[in-house]
């Protein structure tokens, strides 16, 4: 009789474990420019090389997208420029109007606990009514304004929005940190190759 109460009593917790575990998927699409024999055909990208974008995709399957919706800024100043939208992956990836399946892009899938994922709904609710700081060059754009979202989760360290920008200036610095940790947590991480028409942004 012990062994079927052992075998309920591990059925239950593994049950129970799967209902209560989550994640997030964090993605990255490489920034890149047109080789030199395919620029007439290959369009020129915002930021080249470094440019690139990221969002965080919620288990509802949405992705949450940092965007400027008026005048880019050069410093910050009134939220008056950029807006947290929810898309469709369709969407998200559409950015650079160019076909999915030839962009360079990375998917790291970070497991959350039941109070993370309670924080990452308050957060991600507040800013898609009102995101509190506005597009800027030297400010927060999709990259620190991702960091920003994953270090009021405790994902990885918090800091002013000041240094937040300076230090995660575009989309490079994020994913180099967070690859790190997914190398020592275990955490899954899917890639796909670009297109060989274009020069693809490198992680070293």
């Amino acid at each position: 009789m012990k062994m079927p109460l052992f075998i309920l009593f591990s059925f239950c917790f593994t049950l129970s474990y799967s209902q209560d575990s989550s994640c997030i998927k964090v993605q990255f699409l490489y920034g890149s420019k047109p080789h030199k024999k395919y620029k007439d055909t290959e369009q020129k990208w915002f930021g080249g090389i470094l440019g690139g974008h990221v969002g965080i995709e919620g288990d509802n399957g949405k992705f949450y997208s940092f965007e400027i919706i008026g005048k880019n800024k050069i410093f910050n100043g009134k939220p008056d420029n950029s807006a947290y939208k929810l898309v469709t992956e369709e969407e998200f990836w559409s950015v650079m109007k160019t076909r999915e399946d030839s962009l360079k892009k990375a998917t790291i899938i970070i497991p959350i606990t039941e109070d993370q994922k309670k924080k990452f709904d308050s957060i991600t609710t507040d800013y898609l009514k009102q995101v509190p700081y506005c597009y800027a060059v030297f400010g927060m754009r999709c990259a620190s304004s991702t960091y920003e979202i994953l270090a009021q989760m405790g994902i990885l360290p918090e800091y002013s929005h000041f240094k937040t920008y300076m230090k995660i200036f575009y989309p490079r610095r994020l994913r180099k940190r967070l690859l790190s940790k997914a190398e020592k947590n275990n955490w899954n991480v899917f890639r796909q190759q670009g297109t060989p028409k274009r020069k693809w942004e490198k992680d070293v």
